[in-house]
C-alpha cells in the first residue's frame, strides 16, 4: 500500500503522461476539426501535430499537475473561414477538444476493463500499478472534458458563447479575459471549483462506466 507521500508523486508522473498525450490530442483536435471546416490557420502553424512542445501552455500545465484541471495555448482560429457559418463552426471547433478527451477516456476505460478480464490476476502486483495507471488517465481526461467546457476563457466552453451571445457582449467579456483568467485560478486554488466539477466529473465517468457494463463495472 503507498503512502500518500508515495502515492502523491506516483499520481503527478501519471499526471505527466496526460499532459504529453491528452493535451495535444485534445487541441489537436480543434485544430484538425477547424481545418475540416475550412479554417487552415491552425495546420499553417503546425498545430496538427500530438508533439506537447507545439501545444504545452506552462500555468494550465501548472494547474492540471496541482489541481487536476488545466488547459493548454488556444488554438488559433479565424472563424470567418468556416464554410458551416460562424457560429456553428465555432461550437464544433470548441466542443471538437472536449469530445477527444472523452473519447480517450472511453478508450481507456474498455482496454482496463479488458485486461481485468483477460489478464489472470491484474489487480495484483504489477498489474495493480498498470490500473492505478490507467484509471488516473481515465479520470484526468473526464475531469479535462468538464473542466474546459466552463463558459469562461480562455476556455472551450468561452468560444460556445459566441453562438448563444450577441457579438458585442461577447467581446465586452472577451475584454477581461485575463482577470477572468486569474479568478478561475484563485477558485481552483482555494479549492471553491473543486467539488462542482468533481461531482460532474464523477456522472460522466459512471455514464461511460455504464456504458461499457458489458465488461464489467469500475465498481
Amino acid at each position: 500500500m503507498l503512502s500518500f507521500s508515495s502515492y502523491r508523486i506516483f499520481e503527478m508522473l501519471v499526471l505527466c503522461i496526460v499532459l504529453m498525450t491528452s493535451l495535444p490530442i485534445h487541441e489537436s483536435a480543434h485544430a484538425l476539426v477547424a481545418d475540416r471546416l475550412g479554417d487552415h490557420t491552425a495546420r499553417n502553424l503546425g498545430r496538427i501535430t500530438l508533439n506537447p512542445l507545439k501545444h504545452l501552455d506552462p500555468i494550465g500545465s501548472l494547474m492540471l499537475l496541482f489541481f487536476h484541471f488545466g488547459w493548454a495555448k488556444p488554438v488559433p482560429v479565424y472563424s470567418r473561414n468556416f464554410r458551416c457559418g460562424v457560429k456553428k463552426g465555432m461550437i464544433l471547433v470548441a466542443l471538437a477538444g472536449p469530445l477527444s478527451n472523452l473519447l480517450l477516456a472511453l478508450a481507456l476505460m474498455i482496454l482496463l476493463k479488458l485486461l481485468i478480464l483477460i489478464v489472470p490476476g491484474f489487480l495484483m502486483g504489477s498489474g495493480f500499478s498498470l490500473y492505478m495507471i490507467l484509471h488516473i488517465m481515465i479520470s484526468t481526461n473526464v475531469g479535462l472534458a468538464v473542466f474546459n467546457l466552463l463558459p469562461v476563457p480562455p476556455l472551450d466552453g468561452s468560444r460556445v458563447l459566441t453562438a448563444v451571445l450577441p457579438y458585442k457582449i461577447y467581446y465586452q467579456i472577451m475584454a477581461y479575459e485575463q482577470y477572468i483568467m486569474l479568478a478561475l485560478m484563485f477558485l481552483l486554488w482555494r479549492g471553491w471549483l473543486t467539488w462542482p466539477l468533481n461531482v460532474l466529473s464523477g456522472w460522466l465517468f459512471n455514464f461511460l462506466d455504464l456504458i461499457t457494463g458489458f465488461l464489467g463495472r469500475m465498481w
